[in-house]
């Protein structure tokens, strides 16, 4: 278990240069089993998430291995198609490579998906997808099996918008015969970053960044080609380390954010006081005219204010003037961080999917992560409280922010190096 501790009341002042983006990364390491050739990610971030997305590729035949800062991946000898428990219950994002076995070797085996325990996340429109395209899926007790002969291009349109089972269809249809399209598809950035990335390799694919996506599928089996591509910049890393600045009335730059995916966490940010500018992948932001809350918050699908960010606008909230109320409407065990929040002194109420946060005297205190975002929202709010603070379990933190602790030491926390 890694355990943080972390004295508050530093501004934090300096420059973070943003990683490579967690979610944008994971779907294309899925997608490298697609080709026979070289696979060189540059940029890519090394944390435990990436770590356990390579061990994957490994288990399945692949070779892996870090030259700097690119991950480098040759698929030519994948034969597997059985991702077992052990890895597959390790991070949600195992699942993504159900699309991409099926288009390669024509099977899929999952002894289940893990991932934090966010809400409730169900595997059936992935699994809708692969039917719909030609493949044959059982599932029990969260065991996936699937297999495709002869997969072909269809129309498929998703009851609900989802990142994950719209990554996994544009996987799968790369391999299948003829056209495929997808409605009603999840619009975030990195489905955008995946179709780019497939396209590199050789994929025909129209319409990303819109609800309707097409892939004109591969003739016969002809394989994806090896590329070279350099992962985006992070856009929830870039918005947690802003507002980390908030909570703390900081002044940071942060260096390769990627600005135009920002808008809804930075239009929050000029809400509550913030003041930026931005030039060239850069952003300047200067809390020290944080002040005032926003009264009402609601998580949303991209482009709307996201899930992934609602925590860490919860501990800067603690810290601001007036009554803040954010609505979760993605995943409801999200709002489990502010019961950790409350014991560090935070003036909280929840009910139902709602959350009202006033300010309040932060305190050190003993804390445990709940999950990713929500254990970096309880290193947000240390970082503002008053003495020392204890956050357990910080290895769900670390699945996404690369060397977290350091960088937050770079720009001016006090966390003692064990």
């Amino acid at each position: 278990m890694v355990v943080y501790q972390i004295l508050g009341g530093r501004r934090l002042c300096g420059t973070v240069t943003v990683q490579g983006s967690k979610n944008a990364v994971l779907p294309m390491i899925a997608a490298a089993v697609l080709t026979k050739e070289e696979v060189v990610l540059e940029g890519c971030p090394k944390i435990s998430d990436v770590e356990d997305m390579a061990e994957i590729v490994r288990s399945l035949g692949g070779t892996v291995w870090w030259e700097r800062n690119a991950l480098h991946m040759n698929c030519e000898k994948i034969e597997k198609s059985r991702v077992e428990g052990a890895l597959s219950k390790r991070l949600r994002a195992s699942l993504l490579f159900l699309g991409s076995l099926l288009a390669r070797t024509g099977e899929a085996y999952f002894a289940g998906a893990g991932g934090c325990r966010i809400g409730k996340r169900p595997t059936d429109l992935h699994q809708r997808a692969m039917e719909l395209l030609g493949a044959e899926v059982f599932e029990e007790d969260g065991t996936i099996r699937a297999k495709a002969d002869h997969p072909k291009g269809a129309v498929l349109c998703f009851p609900k918008k989802s990142v994950g089972a719209t990554e996994n269809a544009v996987l799968f249809a790369v391999g299948a015969e003829g056209a495929t399209r997808l409605e009603h598809c999840a619009r975030e950035p990195e489905v955008v970053h995946l179709c780019r990335f497939l396209k590199a390799m050789g994929a025909e694919i129209t319409g990303e960044g819109t609800e309707q996506i097409t892939v004109y599928g591969r003739q016969g089996k002809r394989l994806l080609s090896g590329c070279r591509y350099r992962v985006p910049g992070d856009r929830i890393a870039a918005g947690t380390y802003l507002l980390m600045g908030a909570a703390t009335r900081g002044h940071l730059t942060l260096s390769g954010a990627p600005l135009d995916e920002m808008g809804a966490v930075l239009s929050l940010y000029q809400k509550i006081g913030g003041q930026y500018t931005r030039k060239s992948g850069t952003l300047v932001a200067d809390s020290k005219n944080v002040q005032h809350a926003v009264p009402y918050v609601e998580t949303e699908k991209y482009p709307g204010f996201p899930t992934d960010l609602q925590s860490l606008y919860l501990a800067a909230a603690m810290t601001l003037e007036g009554k803040s109320c954010i609505c979760e409407n993605v995943f409801e065990d999200r709002l489990r961080t502010a019961e950790e929040l409350q014991k560090m002194g935070g003036t909280l109420q929840i009910c139902g999917k709602w959350l009202t946060a006033e300010k309040s005297r932060l305190h050190g205190a003993e804390v445990v992560s709940q999950d990713l975002r929500g254990g970096a929202a309880l290193v947000s709010a240390a970082l503002a409280a008053e003495g020392f603070s204890t956050i357990r379990q910080t290895e769900l933190v670390e699945r996404g922010y690369e060397r977290h602790p350091e960088t937050l030491r770079d720009i001016g926390a006090k966390i003692p190096v064990e």
